[in-house]
């Protein structure tokens, strides 16, 4: 047994659904990923697609572990949006998605099309009691743990009672996945002072400060676009557009800083020189800054989780994007929303009405 491999009178580990056809490298990068959590990390997965595809797949690697094949004729293509979700009934991602609804699997992991994911999981799986919408937390690399940030693209106007619930999300994702007893939040805006930033934001610092309903949280103020990788809160909080545009700005910002880097190594003697008393520090760099070890954003608040990975995941990060999925799953993120969401259950249908 691997070092890996639960003990033999361990739980049995959460089953994972994968969208085997979703994503700019599937199915071979997906399927790939997928096997290599099986095998090492002792996973259940489930992959959903065409089993003309993946059958043969599977068979070219000698270790498949616990793996299935959940027969799926559609798919959601990496360019569609929402509307997908209602042009594509049986794609692989719907599927996976009930797979869920039936019990067979506690969370979906999928690279595909993120709008398409998000109507498609609303569309198939429950709300949990009380929440108005879910969140999309993804995960920054900041030191000595990761900062969250949601939404990071799931609701793009959200109503400033959502943002409270998101924070509600993102409390409950820092304690399961990092360990984070009372995570600190904060509320991106233009200025660190309350009455900076648009009415959205403003009356957010307000819900936030007081939280009406729901478990406290531990709200330290507004922080700035400078400040979502200094360290300074656990949890961003921000609508999803502005969580989408700061998102893919720290993306884009990492992409041109390897390029610098590349740059160096192939520059003067002296800069080369140089660049190899870097070298370490260089490495904890780019691997802070690769999105395939963080496993992609988590779309909380339905009854079941889902992973998004990023739609250029190779097969490590979706190996990654399992293993996060099966971490969230295991630390019964779900039950841990419900519970910091079980007090504003009666008021759920009064935010309703606003």
């Amino acid at each position: 047994m691997s070092e890996d491999s639960p003990p033999p009178d361990s739980p049995q580990p959460p089953t994972i659904a994968v969208d085997a056809m979703g994503g700019d490298h599937a199915p071979a990068a997906i399927v790939a990923g997928a096997i290599a959590a099986a095998a090492d990390h002792g996973m259940s997965i489930v992959l959903t697609g065409r089993p003309s595809q993946l059958c043969p797949l599977l068979g070219k690697h000698q270790e498949g572990g616990d793996i299935m094949v959940a027969p799926a004729d559609e798919l959601v293509g990496m360019d569609e949006g929402a509307l997908a979700s209602w042009r594509r009934p049986r794609s692989s991602l719907a599927v996976a998605c009930q797979l869920i609804r039936r019990g067979q699997a506690a969370a979906v992991v999928s690279a595909g099309s993120t709008a398409g994911i998000v109507a498609t999981a609303r569309l198939r799986l429950r709300s949990l009691p009380g929440l108005l919408r879910p969140g999309l937390a993804v995960a920054l690399p900041t030191g000595p743990k990761p900062t969250l940030l949601v939404d990071a693209g799931a609701i793009a106007d959200p109503k400033p009672e959502m943002m409270v619930q998101f924070a509600q999300l993102g409390v409950a994702y820092a304690q399961v996945a990092y360990g984070i007893e009372d995570p600190r939040v904060g509320l991106l805006t233009i200025g660190a002072e309350p009455v900076k930033g648009n009415k959205l934001a403003r009356r957010a610092h307000e819900l936030l400060a007081a939280p009406p309903h729901g478990l406290p949280i531990r709200f330290t103020g507004n922080i700035e676009g400078g400040d979502l990788l200094a360290g300074k809160v656990d949890v961003v909080v921000t609508d999803g557009f502005t969580g989408n545009v700061a998102l893919k700005t720290i993306e884009g910002a990492g992409d041109f800083a390897a390029g610098l880097i590349r740059t160096a190594f192939q520059g003067s003697r002296a800069a080369r020189f140089g660049t190899l008393f870097q070298q370490r520090a260089l490495r904890d760099l780019a691997g802070r800054m690769d999105a395939e070890t963080y496993g992609g954003a988590a779309l909380l608040g339905l009854e079941g989780t889902i992973v998004i990975a990023h739609g250029d995941s190779k097969a490590r990060g979706i190996t990654s994007a399992c293993q996060l999925a099966a971490d969230l799953a295991r630390g019964q993120i779900t039950e841990r929303i419900q519970e910091r969401l079980r007090p504003s259950h009666r008021a759920g249908h009064f935010l309703r009405r606003l």
